[in-house]
């Protein structure tokens, strides 16, 4: 039941306004003494005179607002204290003025309509109140989400690049290391947040089109012919169509179809120059630079990081983003054989986790029954 206050000086008004409005099914409380009715609390709606002795009507609407916020304020008034009473209206601590003496009908119906308000404004405080928490469960769920995306999506992108590894054994853990690498680069140029993400997934996947290539192109001991060269340079394309079907990696697929495009056009397979090709694959072209002239190949050793810095800043302006050149120059190598430890010790992890699996290199090997 909704519980009105009501306040009036004089006690046969009092109990007259007591009556109608119990008629009508609220809980009335009443006061005689405006200071009493001060210290009252808990109500919806209250219903004061403005002529009273010790507190008049806006002084006391203005006490019982702090402890009542949410209250609907109601205030009657004389003819002769209308226009002083508006005030209290036009600085919106009433919600309605009504004259003296009464209508029957416009006293009822303003305090339904004050009880309504009231209850809108709860209703509609209950619903904020339901509406934040459902939207603090549905972050709670995204967020699960996403870290399910993240760990699903590293898992898959993971057993992409084994795959492939398994295939070129000549660049195994290669791709790792130019994603580090790319991601650090793209630091230093000031990518952060998602946009590191997609520069390291595109330089970790991105000759994941070599998938595509056959065997004997792609092992092969020796140069390759014209012809063969003709489908190697397809791996980009391949690695392109194959990410294009994973939304998610649509960004970092762009990185893998220009993975082999160079700053001064003459690279493959679009033949795109300069800012025309995406920023992660110019700082990729860099990073595998780097890594090829320092990493061990069965037909050289790898030399050493001064090298390849040289190269860097030979090959400026021409196969490289002078810009990102630049960049790359200004880190110190400490930062790159950092880089390159991270990498060995999760190969040496690996290795060993592989060692000690029962389906390792010392299991022996059986034909399933019935095989």
């Amino acid at each position: 039941m909704d519980r009105i206050l009501v306040v009036d000086d004089d006690v046969l008004i009092l109990a007259a306004l007591s009556r109608i409005l119990q008629t009508e099914g609220y809980d009335v409380v009443t006061y005689s003494d405006p200071a009493l009715a001060a210290r009252e609390v808990g109500f919806s709606v209250v219903l004061t005179d403005f002529m009273m002795p010790y507190l008049n009507g806006i002084e006391l609407l203005g006490v019982l607002r702090e402890k009542n916020p949410k209250a609907v304020r109601l205030m009657l008034t004389a003819a002769a204290d209308f226009r002083t009473a508006s005030e209290a209206v036009n600085r919106g601590e009433v919600f309605r003025l009504l004259g003296k003496p009464w209508s029957l009908s416009e006293l009822t119906s303003s305090v339904r309509q004050a009880v309504e308000h009231y209850r809108l404004v709860e209703a509609n405080e209950r619903l904020t109140r339901e509406v934040a928490d459902k939207n603090a469960e549905l972050v709670a769920i995204n967020q699960d989400l996403e870290r399910r995306v993240v760990e699903r999506t590293t898992g898959l992108l993971d057993g992409l690049i084994s795959a492939l590894d398994y295939r070129d054994t000549e660049t195994q853990w290669h791709s790792r290391r130019v994603a580090l690498y790319s991601r650090r680069l793209a630091e230093e140029v000031g990518l952060a947040g998602a946009a590191l993400d997609v520069v390291e997934q595109g330089a970790l996947l991105h000759d994941i089109g070599k998938i595509g290539v056959r065997d004997s192109i792609l092992l092969k001991p020796g140069p390759l012919t014209p012809d063969e060269w003709v489908e190697m340079r397809k791996h980009p394309e391949f690695g392109y169509r194959m990410m294009g079907k994973m939304p998610y990696l649509h960004e970092a697929a762009l990185i893998v179809l220009q993975h082999q495009e160079r700053w001064d056009g003459k690279g493959y397979p679009q033949q795109l120059a300069g800012e025309d090709i995406c920023i992660g694959a110019r700082i990729f072209c860099i990073a595998d630079t780097v890594d090829a002239i320092t990493s061990d190949r069965p037909y050289r050793k790898g030399r050493p990081m001064s090298v390849a810095r040289d190269e860097i800043r030979r090959c400026s302006g021409t196969q490289f983003d002078p810009n990102l050149a630049d960049a790359f120059l200004r880190i110190p190598e400490t930062e790159w054989q950092r880089i390159r430890n991270q990498v060995e010790a999760l190969e040496e992890e690996e290795s060993q986790r592989w060692r000690s699996h029962p389906l390792g290199p010392q299991a022996p090997l059986t034909r399933a029954s019935g095989a």
